[in-house]
């Protein structure tokens, strides 16, 4: 039996085609949703677009210091695997449902698996970057979307198993229900979320002032994330045309990433949607885990400078680059991470 443990948006998306691969190559699965991300618009509304099953468990933890957080969630899976006893816990990406998934097996000498290994942005002030790294240093299986997370992981003297991206073969599993144009074209989309740019007022509001500049020219386009709501709620109530609506679900946000002029954002996952649909990107961070999508001239890192962020959004308007060469994988990475886990547990 193989345990999954997902509490975050990005992770539900990689979960969908990793269960679908599982089930196909005769793998028991089941799924420990810890509650991190409890809002319906960012849980049961992407349960339900992504095809998933309700999780075989919801620990429910929610919101809290990243303490208080980590702590509900390690004490609630580690009670989980101690009634059930898997053969192999599988953690997803970099969130603290990742960290504490993986701790919690660890410690219960469980093997373990991190689908998303070896990503770096050498800035430890990120704390996804912190739990990746302990992720990855507890891990017994290591499965990276690059051939760049494996070269760093080698770096740290752990072996990567290159499988590509799961959330390419995600993105394929849907491309056919993706729509045309909600929106009236042209417009930017635009979401901020990570805590670097909303747990800093000046951060947030050179962002946002970024943002209605732009949208003297087009209109931009801002799914907030509740939290981001909760905090800045009366910022976005200013006039402007700049449309705040609510969290969407998977592949209406891949419609809305197709059909923009432009992407500005912070998240790691929608640069890479962004790539993969061949929609021009802004990062607002002043560091990446994908340096692929720069590399391609696919994206721009531009920190939380409003002048520099307009000036970026201008310059990648027109800018061509090819993502045909493929630095995510060829949309099997799933498969492989199935046949590896058959293989090496003998499931």
């Amino acid at each position: 039996m193989v345990f999954h443990i997902v509490g975050a948006r990005p992770q539900f998306i990689k979960l969908a085609p990793v269960l679908k691969a599982f089930s196909s190559a005769g793998i028991a699965s089941r799924v420990i949703h810890t509650g991190q991300h409890y809002d319906f618009t960012m849980n049961e509304l992407l349960f339900k677009d992504l095809g998933l099953p309700y999780p075989d468990f919801h620990l429910g933890i929610g919101s809290g210091s990243h303490a208080i957080q980590t702590a509900g969630m390690l004490k609630g899976v580690e009670d989980v695997l101690i009634n059930e006893k898997p053969e192999l816990v599988i953690v997803y990406g970099d969130t603290n449902s990742t960290l504490a998934g993986a701790l919690a097996a660890s410690k219960l000498n469980i093997k373990l698996g991190h689908v998303e290994a070896g990503l770096r942005s050498f800035d430890k002030k990120m704390p996804e970057e912190v739990n990746r790294i302990i992720a990855d240093r507890i891990s017994d299986y290591h499965f990276c979307p690059t051939e760049n997370a494996v070269k760093l992981l080698k770096n740290e003297g752990i072996k990567g198993i290159f499988t590509g991206d799961v959330m390419v073969d995600a993105l394929n599993m849907f491309s056919g229900k993706l729509n045309e144009a909600v929106y009236e074209k042209p417009y930017i989309l635009a979401t901020v979320h990570r805590a670097e740019n909303t747990d800093n007022p000046c951060r947030f509001k050179a962002i946002w002032q970024a943002m209605k500049k732009l949208a003297e020219g087009m209109q931009v386009i801002f799914p907030a994330h509740p939290r981001t709501k909760n905090i800045y709620g009366d910022l976005m109530n200013e006039p402007g045309r700049i449309a705040v609506i609510e969290p969407v679900g998977y592949t209406a946000m891949l419609s809305l990433t197709k059909n923009a002029h432009c992407i500005l954002t912070d998240s790691g996952g929608l640069v890479k949607e962004a790539f993969v649909l061949k929609t021009p990107c802004v990062t607002v961070r002043s560091t990446t885990e994908w340096p692929e999508t720069i590399d391609a001239g696919a994206n721009m890192l531009v920190g939380a400078d409003d002048d520099k962020i307009i000036s970026a959004v201008e310059k990648m308007s027109s800018a061509s680059f090819n993502p045909d060469a493929m630095p995510f994988g060829d949309g099997s990475a799933a498969k492989k991470i199935a046949r590896y886990v058959k293989n090496e547990l003998n499931l």
